[in-house]
């Protein structure tokens, strides 16, 4: 077995594939893996999968390992191709540790293994970063053979990735991206579920969700910041205090897991309920939730206790969340905000579990029994509903966290729908909370990565942001108001609040005035030698990367919603004008053909170039989305983009003109 020196890991990373063979590891039951997937290939297919795994590998190799991906696809569904997984600790190490000729190149091998470590992916040994199945490669050989090509990269290269599959370096120049990543971009009618379970299973795309599949993913930081506006901005909307009154969600998953720490920042009572033992235990060893409690009449009584004494306090039920709103519905607690964070996406395949079924007998029922686990989750989701609207009789205000619950609910036939037949009795986040708060006003999830691994350089980034949203908050205009001191706020806490699982990132909502000023302040530092190379990026789920009918895009009220010009237009000009790296997925947060999403990422490094790339290219990656929300006449983007236009002459939008409602009454 390889040691894991630091030569050994540079040497291990260069092999590639490595000749010979490694040995066979131990499958590791104490690691949280990935549920078996449905048996959907025909033998025919089966023997497709086989030989698309096998072309990885020379041709001596090919009797060893067929009987052993044949075991693997009949035992989980997929060929990971375990054997091949590293020796060597998966982790975020300082830049300066990678073997590569392009230091560019060595800042996405950084992310990548950052997404694989083991406190930050759902599954790791299966190369899922969360979601239930949202992919950082499909099989380890893949993982492989793309470090080998970054360590091999040089500035006048760009590695093409194929739905985990590293197609190649192809020549490119220095201002090109030296990574291109698309997933599951599937022709579009063979996007439905059962497809991905196909061809994922064959070995010829993936599900990449949205930072898992695009090396951006920062571990549940990235989720808690977005989840304490939206449940400040909850509060705010039905006017009370979060202090002492309480939060009731689901899901402690890969993202669901920062519901709990952002109920504490918040200030209020979260109860997060969880069917998955081992995460749950998890979330509680990391301090992401303050107690877990297994009984239904311990749950009332503590939270009773909770709004007695006004606590600030996260509790996670080890048990199905339609318990939860059934228990607290006879027990006459008051939920003030209800939701929902399970992984809806992925309905029949671990996102979400039935109720009245134990954890693990739901899990065999999944693979063996697939029609049957599919109707007990369909019965689960209308009984689920039918608590919900019983608390929302009594002034609970519910919303749908972007996670299909309500689309899968109607889906179900459960009383979701308002009375015109066509709309969801609950509103998305964002279309009542983070759309006309944030997104139509260009403020969305900006995050940097500090390269040297350091938690000094952290802490000097966080106070160089800190002090250039100061300084903007000065001359903003009041529209903007709440949004910079939310997250002059949130920053000023974020070392307190201990946010750091894996590298060393922070995230904060700031428009393109914000992200383009803390860069620059950033690329100067590096310059003057104050800190190390940084990593910039966004979650997808942001102004303009995602156009998602059911969540980042469904307060666009013009059509235009089912469309994804935005996304495509987003990667594209990201492309052109300085990322690092560029990606466009199918799917992502709600589903498989529900959504087509983008990122990018970008390393500042100090010079000139790093400086003109930034400031082209982040202004256009959020301005292209304020202006397509003001093309939809959200009055926010109109605000948004009038502005962005006084400050910056090469900007010409067209702008819509609003029609009369009378006139319209009367044709």
């Amino acid at each position: 077995m390889h040691t894991t020196t630091a030569h050994s890991f540079k040497a291990q990373i260069l092999e590639g594939i490595p000749n010979p063979l490694p040995e066979q590891k131990p499958f590791e039951a104490n690691i949280n893996h990935a549920p078996k997937r449905k048996t959907i290939l025909s033998k025919e297919e089966e023997k497709l999968a086989l030989r698309n795994a096998l072309r990885y590998f020379d041709k001596k190799d090919h009797k060893t390992l067929l009987p052993e991906f044949k075991n693997e696809l009949d035992t989980y569904g997929r060929i990971y191709m375990y054997r091949l997984r590293p020796d060597y600790k998966m982790y975020a190490r300082p830049i300066s540790e990678y073997p590569a000729k392009s230091t560019q190149a060595a800042a996405i091998m950084l992310m990548i293994q950052n997404n694989l470590d083991y406190a930050v992916a759902q599954h790791p040994h299966e190369l899922i970063t969360y979601g239930g199945n949202g992919g950082v490669f499909s099989n380890w050989a893949q993982y492989r053979l793309t470090m080998k090509y970054l360590a091999e990269m040089n500035d006048e290269q760009t590695l093409v990735m194929y739905s985990g599959h590293p197609m190649g370096l192809f020549p490119s120049h220095k201002e090109a991206p030296r990574v291109v990543v698309t997933n599951g971009m599937m022709i579009p009618n063979y996007s439905k579920p059962d497809d991905w379970e196909k061809f994922n299973a064959l070995g010829v795309t993936q599900y990449g969700q949205m930072t898992a599949g695009s090396y951006m993913y920062i571990g549940p930081q990235g989720i808690v910041h977005g989840t304490t506006i939206t449940v400040l901005n909850g509060f705010r909307k039905i006017k009370k205090d979060p202090k002492g009154n309480l939060f009731v969600t689901s899901g402690l998953g890969g993202m669901s897991g920062a519901q709990p720490k952002a109920g504490n920042i918040a200030g209020c009572i979260t109860v997060c309920a969880e069917v998955n033992p081992k995460i749950t235990q998890v979330r509680l060893d990391q301090g992401w939730i303050d107690e877990k409690i297994t009984d239904l009449d311990q749950l009332v009584s503590r939270v009773n206790k909770a709004k007695e004494e006004k606590e600030t306090i996260s509790i996670a039920y080890l048990g199905n969340i339609v318990e939860v709103w059934e228990k607290f519905d006879e027990a006459n607690i008051h939920i003030d905000l209800g939701s929902d964070q399970t992984s809806l996406h992925n309905p029949w395949a671990g996102g979400y579990y039935p109720v009245d079924i134990s954890f693990e007998d739901a899990n065999t029922m999944m693979a063996n029994q697939p029609d049957l686990f599919k109707e007990k989750v369909q019965a689960t989701l209308r009984r689920h509903t039918a608590a919900i609207n019983k608390h929302t009789a009594k002034g609970t205000y519910f919303f749908d966290y972007g996670n299909a619950f309500l689309l899968e609910a109607s889906r179900a036939g459960a009383d979701i729908m308002a009375d015109n037949g066509i709309d969801f009795k609950y509103p998305s986040y964002v279309q009542d909370i983070m759309g006309p708060m944030c997104f139509d006003y260009g403020f969305g999830p900006f995050r940097w990565v500090c390269a040297s691994g350091k938690p000094e350089d952290l802490a000097k980034t966080d106070d160089i942001a800190c002090k250039v949203l100061e300084d903007i908050k000065k001359n903003s205009p009041e529209e903007i108001q709440q949004q910079m001191a939310d997250n002059i706020q949130w920053i000023k806490g974020a070392q307190n609040n201990k946010l750091v699982v894996g590298s060393q990132a922070r995230i904060l909502y700031a428009d393109a005035e914000g992200r383009m000023k803390i860069a620059e302040a950033f690329n100067k530092a590096i310059a003057n030698g104050d800190i190390g190379t940084v990593i910039l990026g966004r979650d997808h789920h942001d102004v303009s990367g995602t156009d998602s009918p059911y969540r980042e895009t469904s307060n666009i009220y013009d059509g235009s919603r089912f469309t994804a010009d935005m996304a495509i237009q987003n990667v594209i000009g990201d492309s052109f004008r300085g990322a690092t790296w560029v990606s466009i997925h199918n799917g992502g947060g709600v589903g498989w053909g529900e959504v087509i999403n983008g990122g990018f990422g970008m390393v500042l490094d100090g010079t000139i170039e790093a400086s003109n790339r930034l400031k082209q290219m982040l202004f256009w990656d959020v301005n292209n989305g304020i202006s397509r929300r003001s093309w939809a006449r959200n009055e926010g983007a109109v605000f948004a983009i009038k502005r962005a236009m006084e400050t910056e002459p090469n900007l010409k939008v067209t702008l819509p003109n609003f029609v009369d409602d009378d006139l319209l009454e009367h044709i």
